[in-house]
């Protein structure tokens, strides 16, 4: 695919400051994850609702799901690893981007039209083959764009550029989640087809497919990455062990793994309550709305008050987007009065009680309401586990060691659909609203985890302030 850029530590010596990159640059280099997001948001909205009406039971969901979380503990360290290393005229990053926003768009076409393309092989298995597929296109697009925001921002401006990109996340979920509905007003009908998919699902995928690749080419034509020479200026020259000449591949991802950072091994702990939450909302929170909010018993899958319960959720989703991508903005200067970790705390907290709420609720509006507080913490997930992150990574690993944070997303989601289906129908007897209780716990359990991490670049960059001042003092 392109040149290969050398590996290994990072040599700190000989480095100039990265210069200060404007907002609208910033905007630009991030445009690309509301394309993603959008397709993300169809897809954690919708595919529960799809695998369902293909004839999937409640408790088989989670194993459904399992196939994002497998697909990106997989694909994100590769793709971390080799976009470490590339170089085209393309870019570094780049390459990847417009890959995965190709092979999303088809996986999006396709998904909701499984059943059209059933034959020997049952729909239901067609679809979670293009759930696979997506997955694994919206991974090989996803991880480039944390490495990319850290690879071109200093230290002080990373709390800003994540935040940004944050916001720009929760403005593709909104319109990614509210689509079905908009459709469904303009007159698209909400009755499942002989296929089992009504056509305002089937539209919506359509239109997402679009906004993903139009969104990706905004960031591939107006942002900049910067060439190898320029990189090493200011991030250093990478360097190898004598130990690791000529070793590469796997085997070199083994040895980063293993020497991960003492900062990323603590926020493992804190990703993983914060994404069995997360996990467990997407998977089950269509079935306990329509069921512990609205009531309905039975078969009810293939049903119009299914559809509109799959609404319901859906604009519930574009309620907890619509807050994150307004409180993103706001995270930079909380974080800057009460610390990165307070901060992210606080906001875990809101999470959870969103979640647990929804236990009280019995209308549409109460449901809405509980999801303010679900916003708050999806916007804190997004931006600052990455910012503390991003401040203890040598610089000319940060693609890999990108990636392989991802395992402390996908690990917990893993557990949870291997786990989380027979705690459904065993331990909660069937009714999906506990799963939902349970996540609200998990969200408080994290907030309380991160209070423990270790904030490197928080306490450097409150050592470079105080030397700054330190040296106008003096002069």
């Amino acid at each position: 695919m392109a040149t290969a850029a050398t590996s290994g530590g990072i040599a700190g010596k000989g480095t100039v400051p990265k210069p200060r990159l404007t907002t609208s640059q910033i905007f630009l280099m991030s445009f690309g994850f509301m394309g993603i997001q959008c397709g993300f948001a169809l897809q954690n909205t919708n595919t529960s609702r799809i695998l369902r009406g293909f004839g999937a039971d409640v408790d088989q969901l989670p194993a459904f799901w399992l196939v994002a979380p497998v697909v990106g503990m997989i694909v994100q360290p590769l793709i971390g690893h080799y976009s470490d290393r590339t170089w085209n005229r393309l870019g570094r990053r780049k390459p990847y981007f417009l890959t995965g926003s190709l092979l999303s768009a088809l996986a999006l076409i396709l998904l909701p039209n499984s059943g059209g393309l059933a034959g020997a092989i049952p729909a239901l298995w067609i679809g979670a083959g293009f759930v696979l597929i997506m997955d694994a296109s919206f991974n090989v697009a996803m991880e480039p764009f944390r490495a990319l925001v850290a690879d071109n921002l200093p230290d002080s401006q990373r709390t800003k550029g994540f935040a940004i990109q944050a916001f720009l996340i929760g403005v593709g979920a909104v319109g990614g989640s509210y689509l079905t509905s908009i459709l469904a007003w303009l007159g698209c009908s909400q009755i499942p087809g002989k296929d089992g998919i009504a056509d305002n699902i089937k539209f919506a995928f359509y239109i997402g497919a679009a906004i993903f690749v139009v969104a990706i080419l905004i960031t591939l034509f107006f942002s900049k990455e910067y060439p190898p020479e320029e990189y090493e200026r200011y991030h250093g020259k990478p360097v190898k062990a004598p130990a690791e000449q000529g070793k590469q591949g796997l085997s070199e991802i083994a040895r980063d793994f293993a020497r991960m950072p003492k900062t990323m091994r603590q926020l493992g702990l804190v990703q993983f309550f914060s994404w069995f939450a997360m996990f467990s909302m997407w998977v089950f929170m269509t079935d306990a709305v329509a069921t512990h909010v609205f009531g309905l018993t039975g078969h009810y899958e293939k049903t119009k008050a299914f559809n509109d319960a799959g609404n319901i959720v859906g604009n519930a989703s574009g309620v907890y987007n619509g807050v994150g991508a307004i409180y993103a903005v706001l995270l930079t200067p909380i974080a800057r009065r009460l610390g990165r970790k307070l901060t992210h705390a606080l906001s875990l907290i809101a999470g959870g009680i969103g979640l647990i709420s929804i236990f009280f609720v019995h209308s549409s509006w109460g449901l809405y309401g509980s999801m303010v507080g679900v916003g708050l913490a999806w916007a804190s997930i997004l931006a600052m586990p990455y910012v503390i992150l991003s401040g203890c990574i040598p610089a000319g690993k940060m693609g890999i060691y990108m990636g392989i944070f991802n395992f402390f997303i996908t690990l917990p989601q893993i557990c949870n659909g291997i786990f989380g289906g027979w705690i459904e129908k065993q331990l909660y007897g069937g009714n999906p609203i506990y799963s939902i209780v349970m996540a609200g716990f998990c969200l408080i359990a994290a907030a309380i985890s991160v209070l423990f991490v270790y904030d490197g670049g928080a306490i450097r960059i409150q050592q470079e302030k105080a030397g700054f001042f330190a040296e106008r003092a003096t002069s």
